[in-house]
């Protein structure tokens, strides 16, 4: 039986942004002017329409980074994986793609989790800016540690926004570059994170649930990192990409 939340529907490239050497930030508004409803956290797939035609080609997953209430979608998308350009780089404003869901049970009810460690690596950071967002337009003041491991400096997502949740919902914001260099400007975390940075920046951390998204290796080494320290697989919930 059809899921009844299921939506399809066309939408159209409304902002490109070069958002880091390797992230391309891409919104998008709906033809119809009715945004699909999703819970922060879930993902949608994307489908390219060929314009000559209208044939619609192969469909890829994306969690979505904006907040429910938003009338664009926002995604974060990895303009090369090795010899591999992603399609999205040739797209223009005004472009028409086929956008459908909500699909997945990775999703943030604030209401029900109120204390939680986010763990993000790379454009896995997407569906966390999600709950973010959607923390601060609820004003439901949930304790938030954020945790996001990226390569390198300048591959911060949205880091002026993501910072400015310290002030604006109290999260604990902590970045970590996995590849920094003595002549980058990076004074913070410069290591992977495991059970002991877990420890340092969310001490209660039994008392947390945890969100898991990025990579497969990643997200593998993160699972067993937390459960390294003992916390329930009830607790621990997890995404993959790539």
């Amino acid at each position: 039986m059809a899921d009844a939340n299921l939506v399809k529907k066309k939408y159209i490239v409304s902002e490109l942004v070069d958002e880091t050497p390797e992230v391309l930030l891409i919104k998008f508004r709906p033809e119809d002017g009715n945004p699909i409803k999703f819970d922060p956290g879930m993902f949608f797939m994307i489908s390219g329409i060929e314009a000559s035609t209208g044939k619609v080609l192969v469909s890829r997953a994306f969690s979505i980074a904006s907040e429910p209430s938003s009338e664009e979608m926002e995604y974060y998308i990895v303009k090369q994986h090795g010899d591999h350009k992603t399609h999205f780089m040739d797209s223009k404003l005004g472009d028409a793609y086929l956008i459908s869901g909500p699909h997945g049970q990775f999703k943030f009810i604030p209401s029900v989790n109120k204390k939680v460690v986010f763990i993000a690596g790379g454009t896995g950071l997407a569906p966390f800016m999600s709950m973010l967002r959607h923390i601060k337009k609820l004003k439901t003041g949930n304790d938030v540690v954020l945790l996001y491991s990226v390569k390198y400096p300048t591959e911060i997502i949205r880091k002026e926004e993501l910072f400015g949740y310290k002030d604006s919902i109290g999260a604990k914001i902590v970045v970590t570059v996995t590849r920094a260099a003595e002549n980058d400007g990076w004074n913070g975390e410069s290591k992977r994170i495991d059970s002991d940075m877990i420890k340092k920046y969310a001490e209660d951390y039994m008392d947390r649930v945890f969100y898991i998204c990025g990579p497969l290796p990643f997200v593998n080494s993160m699972k067993e990192a937390i459960k390294a320290l003992g916390v329930s697989d009830s607790n621990v919930w997890a995404d993959v990409w790539g």
